[in-house]
């Protein structure tokens, strides 16, 4: 993988990951639920991090880090408030649509970890690292999502 190459997956996914922060802050805003509130603003805030990460890595490398999301992430957080909006079960959809963010974040990771004989060795540990936990809050929004769920039954 040339230099450009890995620059512009880098990007890709700085910019999902800056997505994926202000999805969770956007998620935090819509929902009632104290905990969950909470919750949500953590996994933005770890998000944070992520993007940090990503983008000192960028520079060490001589490469200029994206600094924002982008126009899909924006339609997905305006589809996520018309969905709650419209949703007897408010706290059910913000997660559903979590999860869909995730699941999303998990392939772009894939996408590039595809290519990890071409990175260096410290990009793709802390690129498994992150899809890693990615797939842990994944598997913990599945969770919230089934007590949301039983507690409208």
């Amino acid at each position: 993988m040339t230099i450009v190459k890995t620059e512009k997956y880098l990007n890709d996914l700085l910019e999902k990951t800056y997505d994926a922060q202000r999805g969770y802050a956007n998620a935090a805003e819509v929902t009632k639920n104290v905990q969950l509130k909470r919750w949500l603003a953590q996994q933005g805030v770890r998000r944070t991090e992520f993007a940090a990460v990503l983008a000192g890595e960028m520079k060490r490398m001589n490469n200029t880090p994206e600094l924002d999301g982008s126009f899909t992430g924006d339609m997905h957080r305006g589809w996520m408030n018309i969905k709650v909006a419209l949703s007897l079960h408010k706290d059910e959809a913000v997660l559903e649509e979590c999860i869909t963010g995730e699941k999303n974040a998990i392939q772009e990771y894939d996408k590039v970890l595809g290519h990890k004989d071409q990175l260096a060795p410290s990009i793709v540990s802390i690129l498994q690292s992150q899809k890693d936990e990615i797939q842990s809050t994944v598997n913990e929004i599945t969770s919230l999502e089934d007590v949301a769920h039983e507690q409208h039954l």
